[in-house]
């Protein structure tokens, strides 16, 4: 075939189901269908079915591109993923709040205005001990807000040690400059002492910052100042002490700190994400001491950076089932995954390679999320070939695995019981497209 023999896109529009489609998504497909022929044709190969291309393209158009997909790889808090999967609970109260009309920021005992930080403010001061509790979109806004508020124009004291890149290249002495502070490096990459803050402290010093290594660790000959002997320095200035938690945790897990432990150490203001260890939406959550988080929320930023009522339900339903540590292992998936037994996951495993042909192999899950970077979970795969790594992925839904030693481990720890049929089911069908 030729160029100059392809449909035009009036041809193409008049065939179904183009033909009674909304013309602006029909148009992009026949135009995409048509640019995908030239293409081949001045690659020097046929183009096909150009009408049958164009039903396909138009068909893609009507997909929602963001969807559900399958999570076998092991990683718990997988960021390319979607991090945390939400628990019944919390879904259910998202369903609830956005189904209609709610009381965002409306005080039905009062009949007057209210406050939108309300409705999980509560929850946040009894799990943490905090005076005041603010949440923005994500960790870095709550970061971003602190430093903003607390420092904008003056000096912010930070280790050297703890100058962390996360997830796309963003890094904290990003959020240093975006807010307006200027950033104070003391001690060296894996030795800080309480006597390099103490040097550092001027009259243009605002706060001092500390920085969990949430994503990696240094090991060997370091030294870091513990958070009460820093609390207790930056109090003798006269200077808050912000403590950024990245991934947070509300209950001990590993050596992560928890935002408690933190406020009971003496911390100013914690800083740490929803949708890592807690187990609930991406969110940012500021606690601590009532007139800084008052000052916070009284910033011009906190408008732009709060979070909507999707995000607020789906907190506020993952907190009541935190204020119940029995509750919250059995009902939030991220809890429940870095808690379960490894015979249960190896029975999952078990059952997957029962239904599809595929073998156990024992290995190793990860926590994800730049959280807990050198835990080690103990976890079983069902492996299968190699070959249905891509088929798996692009089918519907996507199942994504991890390829290694020439095989796809499709890990259980992080599949359900509902999902170990659906990864079989999706085994099958891409095995028969090959």
């Amino acid at each position: 075939m030729r160029l100059r023999d392809l449909p035009s896109v009036d041809r193409l529009l008049a065939e179904e189901p183009l033909a009674s489609a909304p013309r602006a998504l029909a148009t992009a497909a026949a135009r995409a269908a048509l640019e995908h022929a030239r293409t081949a044709i001045r690659a020097g190969a046929e183009p096909g079915d150009v009408v049958e291309s164009a039903r396909g393209e138009l068909g893609r158009l009507r997909t929602p591109s963001l969807k559900r997909v399958l999570n076998a790889t092991g990683v718990i808090v997988h960021t390319n993923l979607g991090r945390a999967p939400l628990a019944s609970a919390a879904l259910a109260h998202v369903v609830e709040v956005a189904g209609g009309y709610s009381n965002l920021e409306l005080d039905l005992t009062a009949g007057t205005r209210g406050s939108r930080q309300d409705h999980v403010a509560d929850a946040l001061r009894r799990l943490t001990g905090a005076e005041a509790a603010l949440v923005v979109n994500n960790n870095a806004a709550a970061v971003l807000l602190a430093l903003a508020a607390l420092a904008e124009g003056r000096e912010v004291i930070v280790s050297r040690g703890e100058l962390v890149e996360i997830g796309d290249g963003f890094r904290i002495p990003d959020v240093l400059a975006r807010s307006g502070a200027r950033m104070v490096e003391v001690g060296t990459t894996n030795r800080t002492r309480a006597d390099d803050y103490e040097r550092a402290i001027g009259p243009e010093t605002a706060a001092i910052l500390r920085v969990h290594q949430s994503n990696y660790r240094i090991v060997g000959f370091t030294a870091a100042v513990p958070t009460r002997e820093l609390a207790q320095l930056a109090k003798r200035a006269g200077l808050p002490l912000v403590d950024d938690l990245g991934s947070g945790a509300l209950h001990e897990l590993g050596d992560e700190p928890t935002a408690a432990a933190s406020l009971a150490a003496g911390a100013d203001l914690v800083c740490f994400s929803g949708d890592k260890l807690l187990g609930g939406p991406q969110a940012g959550i500021v606690v601590g001491r009532a007139e800084l988080v008052e000052r916070l929320r009284r910033h011009p930023l906190q408008r732009a950076l709060r979070a909507d009522k999707l995000t607020l339900a789906a907190l506020e339903g993952t907190l009541a089932l935190l204020a119940d540590p029995d509750r919250a292992r059995a009902e939030i998936p991220v809890v429940r995954m870095l808690d379960e037994p490894l015979q249960e996951v190896r029975a999952r495993a078990e059952r997957l390679a029962a239904l599809v042909g595929g073998e156990v192999e024992e290995t190793v899950a990860r926590v994800g999320g730049g959280a807990l970077p050198l835990a080690e979970l103990p976890s079983a795969a069902c492996a299968v070939e190699e070959a249905l790594a891509t088929p798996l992925r692009l089918g519907d839904p996507p199942v994504v695995g991890i390829v290694r030693d020439g095989r796809l481990l499709l890990d259980a720890r992080t599949l359900t019981e509902t999902e170990v049929d659906l990864t079989a089911a999706a085994v099958r069908a891409a095995r028969s497209s090959l």
